[in-house]
């Protein structure tokens, strides 16, 4: 399984960008589908999870400004970040719990997609 993460970019602080991931491979189904991201010198942290019934989760500091979704169809996860501000700059990750077989699930990772916001 490979997951394919794009979207990110430079933008003004105010301003929006769209992440979205895809998933390919062997793949039955999908759980939890997630957003972290990791600025310098900081640990990696969780920003939106979205469960495979569409219940979603935000962290704090996101709330209000950004939107995750999913399309289960296309194996894709999708993050609206809207309002941003130079502290979400960072390098973003998407995670996905994937289902392969009878009592095989594992997590996987993409591999990151730096978002930077100028003040």
């Amino acid at each position: 399984v490979q997951l394919q993460a794009s979207g990110g970019g430079l933008v003004q602080a105010g301003g929006s960008l769209s992440l979205h991931c895809e998933a390919s491979g062997r793949i039955v189904n999908i759980n939890d589908m997630g957003w972290y991201r990791q600025a310098p010198g900081k640990q990696r942290e969780l920003v939106a999870k979205i469960t495979s019934g569409g219940t979603t989760n935000y962290a704090d500091f996101v709330k209000g400004r950004f939107i995750i979704s999913r399309d289960n169809a296309k194996n894709t996860v999708y993050l609206q970040m809207n309002s941003l501000k130079p502290e979400d700059s960072a390098v973003y990750y998407c995670n996905f719990y994937v289902i392969s077989g009878i009592g095989q699930g594992s997590d996987f990772w993409g591999q990151g997609t730096q978002v930077t916001v100028s003040s």
